[in-house]
């Protein structure tokens, strides 16, 4: 069996229309993580996500995140094969360590990291 996708980002200039919107239309539960940044609740044992702004220079942005063992590892081997890093390893403490990178084609993909960081 292959990686799993545990988390999805729905990114848009104006978080507040992307919240309200994605929660009318598909009864998503919403929790502010910070300014700027939704946590979506989906169905149970669905995967859950995140509504916010984009990062600067950006309109939108739709990412999925992959869950792998080594962000590290994971990163060399996509490079091999024709990827490359958007954001290297990054670590929030006691929530999430994750990277991005572009497939072939463009696309940006987000990994996490299994194991939970450790809080400060």
């Amino acid at each position: 069996m292959g990686q799993p996708i545990v988390h999805f980002e729905i990114l848009g200039k104006d978080h507040a229309a992307i919240r309200d919107f994605y929660a009318a239309q598909f009864g998503w539960g919403m929790q502010e993580a910070m300014e700027g940044y939704t946590l979506v609740t989906t169905a149970e044992g669905s995967v859950a996500g995140a509504v916010g702004t984009p990062p600067e220079g950006l309109d939108r942005m739709v990412t999925l995140y992959i869950q792998v063992d080594s962000i590290d590892d994971a990163l060399a081997s996509i490079a091999k094969a024709g990827g490359a890093t958007v954001v290297p390893r990054t670590v929030i403490p006691g929530m999430v360590t994750y990277a991005q990178f572009t497939d072939p084609a463009g696309n940006v993909v987000g990994l996490v990291e299994s194991e939970m960081p450790a809080a400060e």
